[in-house]
């Protein structure tokens, strides 16, 4: 009864020829609630519900307008930029406070920064073929990682295609790749000056052994993590071994083989400052033991900094390359 009252309109009843005496008054909330609206009251109530969306519509839309399209935000330039300032900050309070402890055995920022003007001002120098400016060293260095990561990469990503796409191959490998896998890149170090009789092959050789593992590593995963849906479709379209890791393999594989190469680069640069500290000549690990046989401690700690700038620099490249060859659910 109620619900019929609420939801039916009023219908108006023809008035009864004679009420009884005795009959109660009917109570005034059904009186009202029978009562029809006033034709105004009706009309303004829809006006205001067909306006009031409309309104908020036209406010909402109005507010992004409102705000100026160059307008800065404060809010994420202050967290972009002022804790890594912080960070570098207590870095260098924390570096000031042990060279004070250690009665300036280390020296402090200060001086480590009038040492770096002055040998950076002349980088590239020659005085003979031991003494040469930090450019040189580190472009050597450079030179080194990339002969030995680029023959890691020219062998360890085919053999990672073929061991991800043959079981038969992916079985045989295995246990030889969990055996040379944990093993010290510098106890490669001997073998490459026994085999190769030469410091720089014998470099180029540790660089390479170190960096082949996370391309094998990485380029498998990404061949066995293939959907199998796509190589039926290869298999009844009939397409060949080559159509397949062309067309299908390489672009799903894509995304972990980046990621193989940015380990393998980043593995690479640190084993490359100790093997050139053991095997001598020219080379940013070569300069740091020659300026701490010479005590210059100022210079250690410029070559430290440098080899993590390079360092930092490689892997932001490999990075943005990454990104732009990479889908986006694989970058979250």
């Amino acid at each position: 009864m109620v619900s019929a009252v609420f939801h039916l309109p009023p219908i108006a009843l023809p008035e009864p020829s004679a009420a009884p005496a005795a009959a109660a008054p009917e109570p005034e909330r059904h009186a009202t609630m029978h009562k029809p609206m006033p034709v105004e009251t009706v009309q303004t109530a829809q006006a205001k519900a067909t306006s009031t969306p409309s309104d908020a519509a036209v406010s909402a839309s109005a507010e992004p307008s409102a705000k100026p399209s160059n307008a800065v935000d404060w809010r994420g330039l202050w967290m972009r930029v002022i804790p890594p300032v912080l960070g570098l900050g207590l870095l260098v309070l924390l570096w000031e406070l042990v060279s004070v402890s250690t009665g300036r055995s280390i020296p402090t920022p200060a001086d480590t920064w009038r040492q770096a003007v002055e040998v950076f001002s002349d980088p590239f120098y020659r005085k003979g073929p031991n003494d040469q400016g930090v450019g040189w060293n580190v472009l050597t260095s450079l030179q080194r990682v990339a002969m030995g990561f680029g023959l890691a990469a020219l062998v360890g990503i085919p053999v990672g295609f073929m061991i991800g796409r043959f079981e038969f191959l992916s079985r045989m490998c295995n246990p030889i790749i969990s055996l040379l896998r944990p093993v010290s890149p510098l106890a490669w170090l001997p073998i490459g000056l026994l085999v190769f009789k030469g410091a720089n092959p014998a470099a180029i050789w540790t660089i390479f052994i170190c960096s082949i593992w996370p391309m094998v590593i990485n380029t498998a995963v990404g061949v066995q993590r293939v959907p199998q849906d796509y190589l039926n479709v290869a298999r009844v379209l009939q397409l060949s071994e080559w159509k397949i890791i062309t067309k299908i393999l390489f672009p799903a594989v894509l995304p972990y083989m980046l990621t193989g190469v940015r380990l393998a680069v980043g593995t690479a640069w640190l084993v490359i400052v100790a093997a050139e500290m053991l095997t001598g000549g020219v080379g940013i690990g070569f300069w740091v033991w020659d300026e701490w046989n010479n005590l210059n401690v100022k210079n250690i700690i410029i070559a430290i900094v440098m080899i993590g700038v390079v360092g930092l620099l490689l892997e932001i490249a490999l990075i943005r390359l990454a990104s732009a060859f990479t889908y986006d659910e694989v970058k979250s």
